[in-house]
């Protein structure tokens, strides 16, 4: 077993800090949040799962994607392509599961985004195991685990004294080239319990229940708030836009940024005529949930869900995707 102490650890994180981008888990007023770093100092190495999943840091929730620039009949274009390097340090496995999701829309369609794959490909996931399933997770239930890490460059084990280093790709490995490690006797640390296991209906038999009841039920409750969507390491609805961020005599500046939408939003299919096709908050829900579970793998292969729980969470009126799956399979099942 490949092991490094947390002292060793800690100054290979204060060097590395200095040559890329680091983002890591911090205490943000109370809140477990990846945010960049400048040293060690600030990460927690002993955390729960963030309130908010690493996606902005792959897919920004706000990111320009072009610079115009127009001046007097001179117009020029410059695409926006962040070169440094970032690493993402104490990833939970369930984040970067849904990183992978992402991947089958955006990297493995054609053609592939190339913003989103120059993020993809200047970045390095290191991920922390979770020591146990927290309030609301369910990622066993996708084949994924605690302590999975297959969607990850590193994956790191805490063990006494230090962790235990599983270098996954050649990624992983040329980053993880510095740190001193040490052989250690012995195996990694035992796989967390299983939590409850919830049945997953394949796509076509949740085409049975479009017009179910079930939406009903559920939609109603639902404020429109979109918080699942903004803390859901999955979701991938945008908006582009183009804002004027310059203007005077002979000179125009503008910036094309690509934006975060939400399906559950009142206007999200408001046409430009004023028809909406998903009018009420059933219609908006049983779309979210088709869409994670039917539509999404019928298009793109990988469940739109990695079993994070954080929509279940952090909802305020307790739909709980689990509730929903449940009541799917058991509708299904007659």
């Amino acid at each position: 077993m490949k092991y490094v102490t947390l002292d060793n650890l800690k100054k290979w994180l204060d060097d590395l800090a200095q040559e890329v981008d680091l983002v890591a888990p911090r205490d943000v007023d109370g809140h477990v949040l990846y945010r960049p770093v400048a040293s060690s100092a600030e990460i927690l190495f002993e955390y729960q799962r963030p309130e908010l999943s690493a996606k902005e840091f792959i897919f920004p929730d706000t990111e320009v994607l072009l610079r115009i620039e127009k001046r007097r009949n001179e117009v020029k274009q410059e695409e926006v392509l962040p070169e440094r390097k970032q690493v993402i340090f104490g990833l939970r496995p369930c984040d970067a599961h849904g990183f992978e999701v992402i991947d089958a829309l955006f990297l493995e369609q054609e053609p592939p985004d190339k913003y989103y794959a120059n993020h993809r490909q200047r970045t390095t996931l290191v991920g922390m195991a979770c020591p146990q399933m927290w309030e609301g997770c369910f990622c066993t239930s996708f084949g994924s685990g605690p302590d999975d890490p297959s969607h990850l460059d590193v994956m790191l084990r805490e063990v006494e004294g230090g962790y235990a280093v599983e270098v996954v790709t050649e990624k992983g490995a040329a980053l993880v080239a510095d740190l001193p490690l040490e052989e250690r006797p012995g195996e990694p640390p035992p796989a967390v319990a299983d939590g409850e296991q919830y049945p997953v209906v394949s796509p076509k038999q949740w085409r049975e229940v479009f017009n179910d009841q079930i939406w009903m039920r559920h939609g109603e409750r639902c404020l429109s708030c979109r918080i699942c969507t903004y803390v859901c390491p999955t979701c991938r609805c945008f908006d582009l836009t183009d804002r004027v961020v310059e203007e005077r005599p002979g000179l125009v500046r503008i910036e094309r940024i690509r934006v975060w939408d939400a399906c559950t939003s009142t206007n999200y299919r408001r046409a430009a005529g004023g028809h909406n096709s998903r009018p009420t908050k059933p219609d908006r829900i049983r779309n979210r949930f088709f869409c994670k579970f039917c539509y999404y793998p019928e298009d793109f292969g990988p469940l739109g869900c990695v079993g994070c729980g954080r929509c279940v969470v952090s909802c305020p009126v307790d739909i709980d995707i689990r509730e929903i799956m449940v009541d799917v399979a058991q509708a299904v099942s007659g």
